[in-house]
């Protein structure tokens, strides 16, 4: 009897140390115990640490679990765009599940985290974004190098957490993610190396280069920033047969009639993420920023130059990063995120000198797209209000791909009000948000919380 009692209460102890493996498997040494700021504990668990790429190049991660079921929740990557801009900005001002308050010392809960149905990796990336670092002066970056250090990363996220390999895992980000995102999965669909990966999705994306040059003017015109006069010089100088060409236009005319669209567009001083909101900070400031389109890669409406006056710029026109600089800087969230001393740069929420240099391969993520879509599930959303990559370019790029339709263009709804429009294919669905801009989860947390929650678990939106 005493055999069969010390029997029953090892077999006991095996099965309660094969359930707790997978919590034991998670690098303890990267665990954030506690944030500044945060009154309280933490609402789940969080990790922050560095990742592994290619040669030299270490790429910091934050990853917090889900506040539901973590063993069983999706893992999502989240990458913000640029190229050069951080994806724990992602995490202070969006869909993180807290947001630093204005006094840059302090935070708050966010009701609308997409950590409320997922577990989430905040990846800072490329090499230079952050306190992701490359130990080597010469180092430059392309679009194929960040898919190949992106992959490698999350390679090295699996070994660090085996416990969440088995987990439903998404591609998701935002503005120039439209390129990292197609491309990154386009990685691990042809990599040796299983990952479980189940769909991706774009917010507000750069998806076709010639797509927003064109419909960037058009959004401009039919939202009351471009003037009669400039539109029909437009129209007559760079159009023909109802068909317009901005980006290889030679015409002298429509090159002239597009320096003059982007010379207003530049200095007008109206928020290029959202037209229908106000500039943060003082119209004086920032009606001189540099071109938002060249620092995010759409390289043209009629020749542009790398070497725009104010390229190097440290501040987006009209968004306020002052209070994610000043949290990510303070010594004691370094030591909370498990920084070293040896990574001396300052934290900022873009570094436009690595974004100058950055080199930009592809025009469109159509090819890319068409491969993906056989085997994962796709999701474009766009806020409406964005004109720095604006719903109809995206709108057009998603029609191109030639997917079956599943039913008409219709009205979405939250909370008894619609929040917007949904065009569903049989790979891809293609949503915008009303009344958003380019940072859908921070301006319309609660739309983009139901949006990304339907997309999770294939419920139609």
């Amino acid at each position: 009897m005493v055999k069969t009692v010390e029997v029953a209460l090892f077999l006991c102890f095996v099965q309660m140390q094969v359930s707790l493996g997978p919590i034991s498997a998670q690098p303890t040494a990267d665990e954030v115990k506690s944030l500044p700021g945060l009154s309280g504990p933490l609402s789940s668990k969080q990790y922050s640490g560095y990742l592994q790429a290619s040669g030299t190049i270490r790429l910091h991660y934050w990853f917090v679990e889900s506040q539901g079921k973590p063993a069983e929740d999706p893992v999502l990557l989240w990458l913000n765009g640029g190229p050069s801009c951080s994806s724990i900005s992602g995490y202070l001002t969006e869909l993180g599940p807290y947001w630093v308050n204005s006094d840059g010392k302090t935070l708050s809960a966010n009701d609308f985290s997409w950590n409320k149905v997922a577990n989430i990796i905040f990846l800072e990336s490329p090499a230079g974004v952050g306190y992701s670092f490359a130990d080597s002066p010469d180092y430059t970056t392309n679009d194929d190098k960040t898919a190949e250090n992106n992959y490698l990363a999350l390679l090295d996220f699996f070994k660090k957490f085996p416990n969440m390999a088995k987990n439903d895992f998404y591609i998701t980000g935002e503005s120039y993610a439209g390129i990292y995102v197609p491309t990154l999965a386009v990685k691990v669909m042809e990599g040796k190396d299983e990952i479980n990966l189940k769909g991706f999705a774009v917010g507000n994306g750069v998806l076709d280069v010639a797509l927003l040059t064109e419909t960037g003017l058009q959004y401009s015109y039919y939202h009351g920033i471009i003037g009669e006069r400039l539109w029909e010089k437009l129209q007559s100088s760079c159009c023909k047969n109802g068909a317009c060409h901005y980006l290889h236009s030679k015409n002298p005319e429509c090159i002239e009639a597009q320096n003059e669209a982007k010379y207003l567009l530049q200095h007008i001083g109206i928020n290029p993420y959202d037209v229908t909101g106000d500039c943060e900070g003082s119209y004086s400031q920032d009606r001189n920023s540099f071109s938002m389109l060249s620092f995010l890669g759409v390289d043209s409406w009629a020749n542009p130059s790398r070497s725009s006056p104010g390229l190097h710029s440290s501040f987006l026109p009209c968004v306020d990063t002052t209070r994610a600089n000043s949290y990510m800087n303070l010594p004691q969230v370094r030591a909370a995120l498990h920084i070293p001393s040896s990574v001396a740069q300052n934290w900022t929420t873009c570094n436009p000198p690595l974004a100058a240099n950055y080199s930009k391969q592809y025009n469109s993520m159509r090819s890319q797209f068409k491969a993906l879509l056989p085997r994962y599930r796709a999701l474009v959303y766009n806020g409406d209000a964005d004109n720095i990559c604006n719903f109809l370019s995206d709108q057009k790029f998603v029609a191109s791909l030639n997917q079956t339709e599943l039913g008409e263009r219709r009205p979405w709804v939250y909370q008894g009000q619609v929040a917007g429009f949904v065009k569903e294919y049989k790979q891809v669905t293609f949503m915008t948000v009303k009344n958003s801009g380019h940072l859908v989860p921070e301006i319309t947390p609660g739309p983009a919380l139901q949006m990304i929650t339907n997309f999770l678990k294939a419920k139609p939106q």
